[in-house]
C-alpha cells in the first residue's frame, strides 16, 4: 500500500521581491513523500500551507486505498476524480501535482531507473534562463544578478517589469548593460499593463534593448488581448504565458485562441508530470515550443522527456529554496542542468532536520 505524507514549510525571501502585480517576502512549499515499504517517493508544489491539508484529508486517503506503484497515471485519475468538488485548479491542482511528481518518483526507484529514463528521456541537457530581476531591487543588485548569470554561462536572463511602467524602459536598458548583446533578454510583466501599455513598450523593448521574450505582457486570461499583441508587436518578439495553466484544457485554450508563440507550464501547478506529458503532446500537434516555469529541480529530470521543450526558468527563489532544503539538487554549468542519471528517481532527498525549522 501506498501511504502519502505531506508538510509546509515556509521559508523568508533573502530581500524583499515584487513583480509587476504581487509582493512577497516568504515562500511556502508544500512537499510530499510517496512511501511503499523501504521506497520512499519525493515531490512538491509552491503554494500555501492549506495544500497540504488538502493532499492529507481529500488525496492522500484515495491514494492508499486505490494506487499502484506501479500506475501513477491510474492514480492521477482517481486523485482527479476525489477534486471534483474541491476544484481542479488552484490548490485542487497544486495538491494534484505534488502527489503525482511523488507517485512518478517512488515508480522510478522502485524499478531502479532515473526519472527522466523512466519517462523516456529525448536529451541530456536542458537549457536554462536566469530569472529573477524583481522591481523591487534597485539598478545595482538588478545589475549585479543577470549579470553574474550572464558570466556563469547563461545565454537567456528575464527580468520583472510592470510595477512602475515609466521607470520599465530604463531597467530594461540597465539590464541589457549588464548582460552584454550576446545574450538573450526576457522580460515578464506578470500581467500587469493595459493592451495599449504592452504594445507601446513592447516596441521600445525591442528597438532599444533587442528583447525576444514578452511574458504576460497582460492578464492570461485575457486571451484576446495576447493574441491581439501577437499581431502587433514586432518581429521577432515571442508572446509568452502558461505559467497558470491549470488543466490540460487551460492549455488548450490559450493555443485554440492563437494566443502565445510560446506555451508555459510548471509541474507543480498543472496537475504534475502526468499532466505536463499530455501538454507536451498538445504543444507538439500545434508546433509551438514549451517553456518550464520555475522549480528547477523538480522540473530536471522531466524536462529531458518533453519534445517540444524550448527552456526551463531558473528562478532565484525556488533555486535557493531548494538548495536549501534537498540534497542532490543538480547545478547548473554553462546555462544548463545535467540532473544526476546515477541513481534511481530524481535523486533527491529531503534533508529533514533543516527542514524542520522552517515547517509552517
Amino acid at each position: 500500500m501506498v501511504a502519502i505524507e505531506a508538510r509546509a514549510y515556509t521559508i523568508p525571501t533573502d530581500a524583499p521581491e515584487a513583480d509587476g502585480t504581487l509582493v512577497w517576502d516568504k515562500t511556502t512549499i508544500v512537499v510530499v513523500h510517496a512511501r511503499d515499504g523501504d521506497a520512499s517517493g519525493l515531490g512538491w508544489t509552491y503554494g500555501d500551507a492549506s495544500t497540504a491539508a488538502l493532499i492529507a484529508r481529500t488525496l492522500g486517503p484515495v491514494v492508499e486505498r486505490d494506487a499502484s506503484v506501479l500506475a501513477p497515471q491510474a492514480a492521477w485519475e482517481a486523485m482527479a476524480r476525489a477534486l471534483r468538488n474541491v476544484g481542479h485548479s488552484g490548490p485542487g491542482a497544486m495538491a494534484l501535482a505534488a502527489v503525482d511528481t511523488a507517485l512518478w518518483d517512488l515508480k522510478a526507484r522502485v524499478v531502479g531507473l532515473p526519472l527522466c529514463d523512466l519517462l523516456g528521456a529525448v536529451r541530456d541537457h536542458v537549457p536554462l534562463y536566469g530569472s529573477g530581476g524583481f522591481t523591487s531591487y534597485d539598478v545595482e543588485r538588478l545589475q549585479q544578478q543577470l549579470g553574474g548569470w550572464a558570466d556563469a554561462g547563461f545565454t537567456r536572463v528575464k527580468l520583472k517589469v510592470g510595477s512602475d511602467p515609466d521607470a520599465d524602459p530604463m531597467r530594461v536598458r540597465a539590464a541589457r548593460a549588464s548582460v552584454g548583446e550576446a545574450v538573450e533578454l526576457f522580460v515578464d510583466a506578470n500581467g500587469a499593463y493595459t493592451r495599449a501599455q504592452a504594445l507601446r513598450l513592447a516596441e521600445t523593448f525591442a528597438s532599444e534593448c533587442d528583447v525576444r521574450w514578452f511574458e504576460e505582457p497582460v492578464p492570461s486570461d485575457d486571451r484576446d488581448g495576447l493574441r491581439w499583441l501577437r499581431d502587433r508587436v514586432p518581429a521577432g518578439m515571442e508572446i509568452a504565458a502558461g505559467e497558470y495553466v491549470w488543466t490540460l484544457a487551460d492549455a488548450r485554450a490559450l493555443l485554440d485562441a492563437g494566443a502565445v508563440d510560446a506555451l508555459q507550464a510548471d509541474v507543480t501547478r498543472c496537475g504534475g508530470i502526468t499532466e505536463l506529458l499530455r501538454i507536451d503532446a498538445l504543444c507538439r500537434a500545434a508546433r509551438l515550443p514549451l517553456s518550464l516555469h520555475c522549480a528547477p529541480a523538480l522540473h530536471a529530470h522531466p524536462a529531458l522527456a518533453l519534445s517540444q521543450l524550448a527552456h526551463l526558468e531558473f528562478f532565484h527563489d525556488h533555486a535557493r529554496v531548494e538548495a536549501m532544503l534537498f540534497d542532490g539538487v543538480p547545478q547548473p554549468r554553462g546555462g544548463v542542468l545535467r540532473p544526476q542519471r546515477d541513481r534511481p528517481g530524481n535523486g533527491m532527498e529531503l534533508r529533514t532536520a533543516d527542514a524542520e525549522r522552517w515547517a509552517a
